[in-house]
């Protein structure tokens, strides 16, 4: 059995406590804490943090926090909790620079052909909030404004870029550990298996297709945190960390 690290442990248990607040309250939940699109109404500064403790049904949340016990509690005995827990919310945040510079990707540049077209921002919010188009629209503007919808209404939950960057670190850290899917019983090498793991992300994100994910996953947010995970471990396994231990 593998034990579970302080750490790790007050995670499940602030993300199990964020879930039950869940069940109990409804989508006001939601309407709080996930992380909205900035350019959304909804949208608040603390949702940066809180969405990494919440999750969108009972599968997600035991995913998630399996694969945190699994990985977690082995990179924190490896770093210790203080850096363990830089590296957690480092890779949460790089999860979120990647999906929503993923996202702005496609946003601003049908914002601007809008504006370009005689729309103002204020039409255009108003349209996009509240998923009724103005009678002027034309043709164009409101196949513009298709594209869009889905990006300012998007929410994001759950700790999935954190653990992509746990599972990354956990790579770096010992690379030739033999690791399996659930649904392919093969041990492969984890130094082969989490680059695949990462691709097939960055693949399902670029191409819209879902192979093991719902269709509505943040692909970009798991490619983000693991490139974050990746990073920080490589660069205190490189620099000699266990001589500069936070904790």
């Amino acid at each position: 059995m593998i034990r579970i690290t302080e750490a790790v442990k007050h995670l499940i248990i602030i993300n199990v406590l964020f879930f039950v607040a869940t069940l109990m309250v409804g989508d006001q939940m939601y309407q709080w804490f996930a992380l909205w699109f900035p350019k959304n109404e909804n949208f608040q500064v603390w949702q940066l943090i809180t969405h990494m403790f919440m999750h969108g049904g009972p599968s997600h949340i035991l995913f998630n926090m399996f694969g945190l016990w699994m990985f977690g509690s082995a990179v924190e005995d490896y770093l210790g909790k203080k850096q363990f827990l830089f590296l957690y919310f480092s890779a949460g945040l790089g999860a979120v620079i990647f999906q929503l510079g993923f996202y702005y990707f496609s946003y601003l540049p049908a914002y601007t052909d809008l504006i370009s077209s005689g729309l103002s921002g204020d039409q255009i919010v108003q349209m996009l909030s509240s998923n009724q188009l103005l009678e002027s629209v034309n043709d164009a503007q409101r196949l513009k404004l298709q594209e869009m919808f889905p990006i300012y209404n998007a929410s994001m939950v759950g700790a999935s870029g954190c653990i992509m960057g746990i599972l990354a670190a956990f790579g770096v850290m010992k690379p030739n550990a033999e690791l399996m899917m659930i649904f392919i019983p093969i041990p492969i090498k984890a130094k082969y298996f989490i680059p695949g793991i990462i691709l097939l992300d960055l693949f399902s994100a670029l191409s819209g297709k879902s192979y093991f994910s719902p269709s509505n996953t943040a692909f970009m947010a798991h490619v983000g945190g693991a490139i974050f995970g990746f990073i920080m471990m490589w660069y205190w396994k490189k620099n000699s960390f266990n001589k500069n231990r936070w904790d």
